[in-house]
């Protein structure tokens, strides 16, 4: 193939984003030659606290953004065709429900191929679940492919009505040499939030809404406490239950054994002061925190929510317990703190799993092919060295 595949990743976010940001911008930077990428986030001019476009111009990827005026600014649209226009846009790759049915109206009004991933749907209002999610999945039927997150994602996709060869797993990857523990910083960090040479820190990193279930954890570390007194909770992350979740655990637990850390851009550096790391949701597509966590070399208690289990191997690379189980969660954090040489032996084989399998290398490479499949399955030519190249 001597022309390159030109793909425009669509996505509406807000604020600092998630986890499919890491995913979008990292990809758009490592894109193979043969791949031009340009990524389009959809901005609500009322944002304020907006930071992707800065790390998109950070990492020197071809961004674009289109500010909207309200939730259904119809000045979106032609922005978005004359983008695919200018571009010579061959797939337009969509993240969310809104981006899911511009690319859906584009693959009518352009020559594009729509492609989408379903990171899952994580919203809590009734809305989101009875409207938009629902309309979503019916959207996703007309589409080509889609790519699930999880195994769990894509049966849901196929209950709706998608047909099954039009859904292909990939499990997020992470950039296992971007997440690499440094044993030196581990004293600092802990001074720096001054926690005690004999506190257990529980660490754990996401939005505070409802089906991350910090209230669960937050409960979970008052009952460990009875036998782990010094157990430590940090939580780093901000949304729409700080409030509720700051008063249930002044009520739980004592002044200062769990802090509500807020938004925090050093990841890595956060690390270095837990102990164990704990995801607590209900839901979750494949959690980018678990990933870091892993390549991080922090052992892991995590609920068996979307494709958690599908990275982590339940007593060899992590515990995973059942969701909404407050018991387990607590033995799961008190079995870590307490046999050290055990949690130690599954992070070791955790950061394994990110260096070969679960690398974002292998994960790019995966995506890519898909890429090249549909700009084959475009111009209608067949591309023998595709699978041979891309192996």
């Amino acid at each position: 193939m001597t022309d390159r595949v030109r793909v425009l990743e669509l996505r509406s976010a807000t604020g600092a984003g998630g986890g499919p940001e890491k995913t979008i911008l990292l990809g758009a930077e490592a894109a193979d030659p043969r791949i031009a990428v340009t990524v389009c986030y959809i901005r609500d001019a009322r944002d304020e606290a907006f930071e992707i476009g800065e790390r998109a111009r950070r990492r020197g990827v071809d961004y674009v953004e289109i500010v909207e005026h309200g939730s259904f600014d119809r000045r979106v649209w032609p922005a978005l065709r004359r983008l695919v226009r200018d571009r010579g846009i061959d797939i337009v790759h969509s993240h969310d429900y809104k981006t899911d049915l511009l690319a859906l109206m584009l693959s009518k009004a352009e020559e594009i191929v729509p492609l989408a991933t379903a990171h899952g749907w994580t919203g809590h209002s009734r809305r989101e679940r009875l409207v938009y999610y629902a309309f979503d999945k019916q959207v996703l039927r007309a589409f080509p492919m889609t790519i699930a997150v999880s195994s769990e994602i894509r049966d849901d996709l196929i209950r709706h009505g998608v047909a099954p060869d039009r859904v292909r797993v990939v499990l997020n990857g992470i950039d296992h040499r971007a997440f690499r523990r440094d044993p030196a910083l581990e004293p600092r960090m802990r001074a720096e939030l001054g926690i005690f040479s004999d506190e257990f820190v529980v660490g754990s990193i996401g939005r505070l809404e409802p089906q991350k279930r910090f209230d669960l954890l937050i409960e979970a570390c008052a009952a460990a406490r009875q036998r782990k007194p010094r157990v430590r909770l940090l939580i780093a992350g901000d949304g729409s239950l700080r409030e509720e979740l700051t008063t249930l655990a002044a009520n739980l637990l004592p002044e200062h054994a769990c802090q509500l850390l807020g938004h925090r851009s050093d990841v890595v550096a956060l690390h270095h002061a837990f102990d164990v790391y704990a995801q607590s949701s209900d839901y979750e597509g494949t959690p980018n925190s678990v990933l870091e966590a892993m390549a991080l070399e922090t052992p892991i208690v995590a609920t068996a929510a979307g494709g958690t289990a599908e990275i982590v191997a339940a007593d060899r690379e992590g515990i995973v317990i059942p969701c909404g189980d407050t018991r387990a969660l607590a033995r799961g954090i008190e079995d870590t703190l307490t046999d050290v040489g055990a949690a130690r032996e599954r992070a070791v084989r955790a950061r394994h799993r990110v260096e070969t399998k679960l690398s974002f290398s292998q994960r790019l490479a995966t995506v890519e092919r898909i890429y090249l499949e549909l700009a084959a399955r475009r111009t209608g030519r067949v591309k023998p060295s595709v699978t041979e190249e891309w192996a």
